[in-house]
């Protein structure tokens, strides 16, 4: 949702609910402009701080978006790295068992070859 939109909305319903409260109200005018005026005094308070929020929030998704650029290449480097070393620390263990898978298949050919000669 765009700010500009949020700001739209909530001028909205402060324009709807001082209408309301004016056609609504039991109190005499001079009580009503005082109440309005003092809502109306708190509604830009909080729409003061609405809007500090929101450039916070804004800030805080810009750093966070420069952040991941600067972290998520590096990361990726890493973990390219970590596979590398692990291949490569596996290599031993992986060129043992390949020769263990082999000589058991020559170990099971033999095997077959001996039982079909019988």
């Amino acid at each position: 949702m765009k700010a500009s939109t949020f700001f739209i909305g909530l001028a909205a319903g402060a324009v709807t609910s001082a209408i309301t409260v004016l056609y609504s109200t039991p109190k005499p005018g001079s009580e009503l402009r005082s109440s309005v005026k003092s809502a109306s005094l708190e509604m830009k308070d909080k729409l003061k701080d609405v809007k500090v929020k929101v450039a916070d929030l804004k800030d805080s998704v810009t750093n966070l978006t420069k952040e991941a650029k600067e972290l998520v290449p590096e990361t990726v480097e890493e973990m390219k790295d970590s596979v590398a070393d692990w291949q490569r620390s596996t290599e031993h263990n992986k060129k043992r068992l390949e020769k263990e898978i082999s000589a058991i298949q020559t170990a099971l050919d033999d095997l077959e070859k001996s039982l079909s000669n019988r």
